[in-house]
């Protein structure tokens, strides 16, 4: 059976192999594959395609001397734009727009040459940056719409790599701390990497048949996912099996029961994470909702192989794949007192004094929110400066009072002179020229008076599309108003949906109602308080200008859904422990030494590999990890081995209520077995 299982799975990886390596070409990263499916600056980038040229790459070269450009500079600028416009095909022949003092010259520059495809956008941004160059005191800078979203999927398609091995590397350190084994820490590791593998392929298949977007953030998120959560349930596996194999002589009939034993929990935990992701289904971002298919493949893979693959390759290899500690036959594990052992004595003696100063330090960690920066703007997004964010720096700098992005707006052709008038006519408008027409579009670059998502311009925006019924008003900072919006609005949509699904799966789990309110009320406590002490650093320790906007949603789902991971492994081995007799305080206290070792180093590796995105230059990436890998960390090693079983400790049976265990005298309790320490 273990060599079908294996024969199986180089069957499925060879099948699966052709569309893994074609994940990459399906990645976009484009303003449309972020953008809420139904605001108006997703509309105006659709039409835009339509338009003649199809979409149109927008850059300004910047030209900048501290102490004021001379006339050969001026003259550099005019010829290096000339070759700029002979060499590619422009919207319009650029015309130069000085500064007031003198110091900066700008040239909006536009094409159509690279469509859609991303490759050509990029070589289109890097050939004028290679014809637009500066030198002895004078800088030149390419920036824009079309530079930025270069930048943007250079760090993103670099990420794939250097994400992958550093995750790997992480969990094999830990993994090897954990097991001290020289080979055990080879074996989850291996089948993580052939999940990730197989995931790869079937996130191919759901762009093929259903459309789902990939993009760099989402797949990344994936392969953290599968490393992460696939790591989580071989612990937990392995732990059993190293327990089972004391008690049972053959290694296959060993693993058999360590299967019936945790299997149900691990199965629970991956549908909970499942459910909780696919609830992003829900939201209006396309990211979010990209987001929410992929981690699911990623989970599902994960659980996939672990639950086979794993098992498979642990017994054909036997019990020699433990050494140096090879846990034989009829042996009993070493007596030590444990660290979870010290933590469940402490929340049996005082459960509602541990209970009561545990919510109160989440309650005044969460208060740290409150702190959180501002909405992040474009200029920030970067942990390194590219040169699309120097160039929005400089034209901040010497354009204080005007705009220098453009409001593309999007009108029905036969209004376009109405719309035009009507958009010069609108209090904040600098500027607007009318541009591209076709398919029944026409196209109107207009420049507000105020700088690039300032207050003064996200006023002008909102004038316009409060005062041109009919038309759409897209752009840059449009883009990010509705960005901000959509995420305000899926929060409220999705929030409420990850409860109920998590709510109800726990339910059935555990067959009560009062244990479920208690971990579904944890991790949200937890996430209160991860949020605030993101709150706590994002502004005065890292530097950063702002907070992304997805930040509240994305992380409440993944700490809401990986978080009760943990309570199902605790829960479960307590209602486990309660079946065969234990009483309920002693059931929770039971399960907390048995479970605590590998709950401890599940979420360690969970956190550990979410970690991994701080080191990432994007700072939307650099917040997300932080925040849920501070937020596995409270979960592990204070509300489950602190909160939640001083609360199991004080209800006593109430915490099983509904259910039978809440009412039926319980059988005398049968003698139990010593936990093996993880």
């Amino acid at each position: 059976m273990p060599w079908l299982v294996l024969g199986l799975w180089i069957a499925v990886l060879a099948i699966a192999s052709p569309f893994a390596s074609k994940l990459a070409d399906v990645q976009r990263d484009r303003a449309i594959d972020y953008l809420p499916a139904s605001a108006d600056s997703t509309q105006v980038a659709k039409i835009q395609d339509r338009l003649p040229g199809g979409e149109a790459t927008e850059m300004v070269v910047v030209y900048h001397r501290d102490g004021g450009l001379t006339a050969e500079d001026k003259a550099t600028a005019a010829d290096q734009i000339d070759r700029i416009a002979g060499a590619h095909r422009l919207t319009g022949q650029p015309q130069g727009i000085p500064s007031k003092d003198g110091t900066t010259l700008m040239y909006p520059v536009a094409s159509t040459e690279p469509g859609q495809d991303e490759e050509a956008r990029d070589e289109l941004v890097h050939e004028v940056r290679d014809m637009a160059k500066g030198g002895d005191g004078l800088s030149v800078e390419v920036g824009g719409e079309g530079a930025l979203a270069t930048d943007a999927s250079e760090v993103f398609n670099s990420l794939d790599g250097p994400l992958l091995y550093t995750t790997a590397a992480v969990v094999a350190l830990l993994l090897i701390l954990i097991y001290r084994s020289p080979f055990l820490w080879l074996v989850p590791l291996a089948v993580a990497g052939m999940a990730d593998y197989l995931s790869m392929g079937v996130a191919y298949g759901l762009h093929q048949g259903f459309g789902t977007s990939i993009s760099g953030q989402s797949s990344g998120i994936m392969t953290i996912l599968v490393f992460g959560a696939g790591t989580d349930y071989a612990l937990l596996l392995i732990s059993r099996y190293r327990e089972e194999l004391r008690r049972i002589e053959r290694p296959y009939d060993a693993m058999a029961a360590a299967l019936r034993g945790c299997g149900p929990a691990v199965l629970a935990s991956s549908g909970t994470v499942a459910a909780g992701l696919l609830c992003l289904l829900a939201a209006d971002l396309n990211s979010s909702r990209g987001m929410g298919p992929l981690g699911t493949v990623g989970v599902l893979c994960a659980l996939a192989a672990m639950l086979t693959l794993l098992p498979a390759i642990l017994v054909l290899l036997g019990r020699r794949v433990f050494w140096p500690l090879v846990p034989r036959f009829g042996s009993t594990p070493k007596a030590r007192r444990s660290l979870f052992t010290a933590m469940g004595s402490s929340a049996g003696r005082r459960p509602i004094t541990v209970l009561v100063g545990g919510a109160v330090l989440l309650g005044a960690l969460a208060l740290g929110a409150l702190n959180l920066p501002g909405s992040l703007k474009q200029a920030d997004s970067f942990t390194s400066k590219p040169d699309a964010i120097a160039a929005m720096e400089t034209l901040a700098e010497a354009y204080p009072e005007r705009g220098t992005q453009p409001i593309s707006v999007i009108t029905p052709e036969d209004r376009a002179d109405d719309t035009l008038a009507s958009i010069r006519g609108t209090r904040g408008v600098d500027s607007a020229q009318e541009g591209r027409t076709g398919d029944g579009w026409t196209e109107i670059s207009v420049l507000a008076a105020a700088p690039p998502q300032s207050a003064g311009e996200t006023a002008t925006i909102e004038a316009l599309r409060d005062k041109l019924d009919g038309s759409y008003v897209g752009g840059p900072s449009a883009e990010q108003i509705d960005l901000k919006d959509t995420n305000a609005r899926d929060t409220t949509i999705v929030v409420p949906i990850v409860l109920l699904s998590v709510l109800l799966i726990l339910v059935v789990l555990l067959r009560s109602l009062v244990a479920p309110l208690i971990l579904v009320g944890a991790v949200v406590a937890v996430w209160g308080a991860a949020l605030g002490i993101g709150g706590l650093v994002f502004g005065p320790v890292f530097g950063f200008e702002g907070t992304d906007p997805g930040l509240g949603l994305l992380s409440f789902v993944f700490l809401v859904a990986l978080g009760v991971d943990y309570g199902i492994f605790l829960m479960h081995r307590m209602r486990e422990e309660c079946l065969n007799g234990a009483e309920p305080a002693s059931a929770a206290l039971t399960a907390l030494r048995t479970t605590g070792g590998v709950i401890a180093s599940a979420g360690l590796v969970l956190a550990a590999t979410f970690a991994v995105l701080t080191s990432m230059p994007m700072v939307p990436l650099v917040e997300l990890g932080f925040v849920i890998a501070v937020g596995v960390l409270l979960d592990t090693f204070l509300v489950r081995t602190y909160l939640v079983t001083s609360a199991s400790v004080a209800l006593r049976r109430k915490v099983w209520w509904p259910g039978g265990l809440s009412r039926a005298p319980q059988p005398a309790a049968r003698q139990e077995r010593q936990p093996e320490p993880v």
